[in-house]
């Protein structure tokens, strides 16, 4: 429903607010009210990215649990680290890794003040999600490469 008049005075549900510039405003802001932009983006992966390495935290307690537990422990490990659908979710954590610590510079730099116009904070945002996807890509390649690791 919305306010056909837009004036927040004449809101029949509650939902808006005028501001101190007159003009109506929901009162609790919702995605279909606000234009996507990269920097809402990079907020979202963030979050996620973040979420996603309580994972890999997990998965490398496993790890380290299997190679408590023996040499046939490890192996399973290692082989289901190791097959095509492990290799994946090793992947997907490299990129989560990449990008958050690529987040967390792009933070720094605007916790100190800089790069906080809305064209360098979307150049930054984009940055960061290149970066985290581009030095994946390289690390893997790098890795088959290098025989590290196989299919």
């Amino acid at each position: 429903m919305s306010n056909p008049s837009g004036d927040a005075a004449d809101d029949q549900t509650g939902r808006f607010v005028a501001q101190p510039n007159g003009r109506p405003r929901p009162l609790s802001p919702h995605l279909q009210v606000w234009r996507w932009h990269v920097t809402m983006l990079a907020s979202i992966l963030t979050r996620i990215t973040g979420s996603a390495l309580y994972f890999a935290t997990a998965l490398i307690v496993l790890w380290l649990g299997a190679m408590a537990f023996g040499p046939e422990a490890y192996a399973t490990f290692v082989a289901l680290a190791g097959s095509p659908l492990g290799l994946l979710v090793w992947f997907g954590l490299t990129v989560s890794l990449m990008y958050h610590f690529a987040a967390g510079v792009r933070h720094l730099v605007w916790d100190a003040g800089a790069g906080l116009t809305p064209k360098s904070a979307n150049t930054a945002s984009h940055l960061s999600i290149w970066f985290g996807i581009l030095a994946s890509v390289g690390f893997w390649i790098a890795l088959f490469a290098t025989g590290k690791v196989t299919l």
